[in-house]
């Protein structure tokens, strides 16, 4: 249940660009994860992980402005 908790998510933030701006901004993978408990998907940081290296997705930022190449459209 919370590898769907990540993947919706990471769907969510495919279609919001608000959701997708506020998750950017975060530098940690645990504040990631913690920002998205307070917004109701619970999920560790290990399932967090395990997802991302499923879909080849990395965590890191890229571009100007910055963004995460995590979200699924």
């Amino acid at each position: 249940m919370a590898k769907k908790n990540v993947e919706e998510l990471l769907i969510t933030g495919g279609k919001s660009n608000e959701l997708r701006m506020k998750y950017d901004s975060i530098k940690t993978k645990e504040d990631f994860v913690a920002a998205a408990a307070a917004d109701g998907y619970d999920f560790t940081l290990d399932e967090l992980d395990a997802v991302l290296k499923e879909s080849g997705d990395s965590f890191d930022l890229m571009g100007n402005p910055a963004k995460k190449q995590i979200w699924w459209k």
